[in-house]
């Protein structure tokens, strides 16, 4: 057998998953190639290990090691089950590591993940980003918006994060409403689905709950976030307590009544067609895990995101 061992530091496989045993190896996402030489790159994995203003558990800050740890176990040679194809044959993607910034000067890191965020995106790379607590995305799409306009979100999650408040503070659950307000986001062509906590406002923004999930099915989810957003430039942030604490107990904030990892799979698979632009996956706490299944379920959404995005190419 060839020596496959490090596929993250050494050889040539811009394209392919090839092999590499599971449980060995320097872990990167999806075992590709660490780089900060974005020419030619299709997709830059980046991590942003920022859990400050989580309100409940902390330590998503350790979110995109443990994302990478278990990605290696849907990194199987030949490409993932369902999709008929590679998706590295397809797309040439690195981890570019993750955003150093200081913790010990809290305010000034959401300027920091912004600037980092534009950088990467002058390549025109698609960015897959790891949180992280889900404040980063705000950061990240601050910097979507300067390429698009205002944005149109997708937003799969257990809470709305559209907390009014007043002045803004950085926080996990007011994000998405300071970002409406600053004209980041268009709330009128935006979804949120799996929302289970309450909010006495939409603030304009598409709801869909849990329950109508469970019980309209994944189809019409898609159906009605297609018809919102339409063609526009999307940005789809898959916060892991939507689902179920059942499928995803390493997080900061679960909320019983959740999806499960099938619907969550298939919502991703179903959103063909969409015009993403860029997407993340936030809030996977692996202090609070059990045996990596909460990672496992981010890595692997987040490896049915790099199909989807494959698929289209």
């Amino acid at each position: 057998m060839v020596d496959a061992t490090d596929r993250a530091f050494v050889g040539n496989h811009k394209f392919g998953m090839g092999y590499e045993p599971t449980y060995s190896g320097a872990n990167s996402l999806f075992r590709r190639q660490y780089s900060r030489d974005l020419q030619g790159v299709d997709i830059v994995a980046w991590g942003v290990p920022y859990d400050l203003s989580v309100t409940n558990r902390p330590s998503c800050r350790f979110g995109p090691r443990g994302i990478r740890a278990a990605s290696t176990n849907v990194t199987w040679d030949g490409g993932p089950w369902f999709w008929d194809f590679d998706p590295f044959e397809k797309l040439h993607m690195v981890d570019y590591g993750d955003c150093m910034f200081d913790p010990g000067f809290p305010m000034e890191i959401p300027e920091v993940i912004y600037q980092e965020a534009m950088s990467i995106l002058q390549s025109d790379a698609f960015l897959l980003t790891m949180g992280g607590d889900h404040s980063v995305t705000y950061s990240v799409l601050k910097a979507q918006a300067e390429r698009h306009g205002p944005i149109s979100l997708i937003q799969i999650d257990a809470h709305s994060d559209t907390w009014e408040e007043s002045p803004k503070r950085f926080d996990h659950g007011s994000m998405f409403y300071h970002a409406a307000q600053e004209g980041i986001l268009a709330p009128e062509t935006s979804v949120q689905a799996g929302l289970r906590t309450y909010n006495s406002s939409t603030h304009g923004f598409t709801t869909l709950t849990a329950e109508f999930v469970h019980e309209q099915g994944v189809a019409a989810t898609v159906a009605k976030i297609k018809e919102v957003v339409g063609d526009l430039p999307a940005y789809l942030t898959f916060d892991i307590d939507a689902l179920d604490p059942a499928f995803a107990p390493g997080t900061g904030t679960p909320v019983c009544g959740g999806l499960s990892s099938w619907q969550a799979i298939s919502l991703i698979r179903k959103l063909a067609g969409v015009n993403l632009i860029g997407a993340d996956m936030v809030e996977v706490s692996p202090p609070f895990d059990h045996a990596e299944i909460t990672s496992l379920a981010g890595a692997t959404l987040l490896l049915e995101m790099v199909c989807l995005i494959a698929s289209q190419k």
